[in-house]
């Protein structure tokens, strides 16, 4: 058997488990719509007035809603939006009239930019305090670390967005505290990320001013995560600690820190980075309240907007757009857990 032959076999399994879980994705799809479809029917006010306006006349109402599908039946109108989301046309807004994906496109980056902003934070302070606080077991240090992943665990998200912008940008004036970008720096649109945006364009004062704009709606998102991450990277740490084959390193006479770093440390990783994975796809979710304090161009503070006006179609489509996004970022973190850990495996018969 040749290399090339040896790496198809191997590739194989992960090729057929990546399509097993994307077909997947066709009932949760399916799950998701039909939840959010029953939501905004059943629960929501009726768009037509809230479009129209208090003083619009019976007549008026009818036409907007025969105009806008809404006079259909229930079933059709769910047909219609099934058939729209695997087609990609999740109808138009009702107040700008332009189509949904685009509205949705226009600010997802920035979402994506924070989401991702936050979890790097998360991970890399995470798994710093977690680390040391194990090996520091049941000292001060220890103690330290798990009073400050409890006190993210605890504090509200917009109470410390709160508390952040007063401090750093209200007291000490050295953070922004609204917005993506300083105004003047804004880069033209090619991704939509502006931190890509702007090193593309050679515009590093740009670049500079998305940072800072970044790091305290960043941090006020990811401190919850971040404690999430500290107490599982503590606890798998210690767990990893106390094998054999660390104990067997040490009696060999190998150094302190290689034992942390590279037999204890890399394999109590393999559990966070499923928390990791989980929190990204949270974060996507939750950034909510994050976007509205600080006014944050993103879907998050746009949805909350189009709830208040029963914007019925871009509601829908963010959370489709969330639930799709959720699951894809599970199925990476999944693959990214068996390469992780050689334990797992994706055939059964090898398993």
């Amino acid at each position: 058997m040749n290399i090339y032959t040896a790496n198809t076999k191997g590739l194989l399994p992960v090729l057929k488990y990546i399509i097993k879980r994307l077909l997947l994705l066709i009932p949760v799809v399916i799950g998701v719509s039909i939840i959010v479809f029953v939501i905004m029917r059943v629960f929501s006010p009726d768009p037509a007035p809230v479009v129209l306006g208090e003083h619009a006349t019976q007549d008026m109402v009818d036409a907007w809603r025969q105009a806008n599908g809404l006079s259909d039946p229930l079933y059709l109108q769910y047909f219609h939006f099934l058939i729209g989301i695997f087609t990609g046309d999740l109808g138009k807004s009702y107040y700008t009239k332009t189509p949904v994906i685009a509205e949705i496109m226009a600010r997802f980056p920035a979402t994506i930019e924070l989401a991702i902003s936050a979890i790097i934070f998360a991970s890399i302070f995470g798994i710093l305090i977690g680390a040391i606080s194990a090996v520091k077991k049941n000292t001060l240090v220890d103690s330290a670390g798990m009073v400050t992943a409890l006190i993210g665990v605890s504090m509200p998200i917009f109470w410390l967005g709160i508390l952040l912008i007063i401090l750093f940008s209200g007291i000490l004036h050295i953070l922004p505290s609204t917005g993506r970008i300083d105004i003047l720096l804004q880069p033209k649109t090619v991704t939509g990320f502006y931190l890509i945006d702007t090193l593309i364009a050679g515009n590093f004062a740009g670049f500079w001013s998305a940072i800072r704009h970044l790091i305290l709606p960043a941090v006020a998102l990811g401190l919850y995560s971040m404690a999430i991450i500290a107490r599982m990277t503590r606890s798998s740490m210690l767990e990893t600690l106390g094998q054999d084959y660390i104990r067997t390193a040490r009696a060999k006479g190998v150094t302190e820190g290689r034992v942390i770093r590279k037999h204890a440390l890399r394999n109590a990783l393999i559990p966070v980075v499923t928390v990791i994975g989980l929190q990204l796809g949270s974060l996507l979710g939750g950034a909510v309240l994050t976007e509205t304090v600080f006014s944050w161009p993103g879907i998050g503070a746009y949805t909350v907007q189009c709830i208040l006006k029963s914007d019925f179609p871009v509601v829908q489509g963010v959370v489709m757009l969330v639930a799709v996004t959720f699951v894809i970022i599970n199925l990476i973190v999944d693959i990214v857990y068996a390469f992780l850990d050689p334990r797992i495996k994706y055939n059964k018969k090898e398993a």
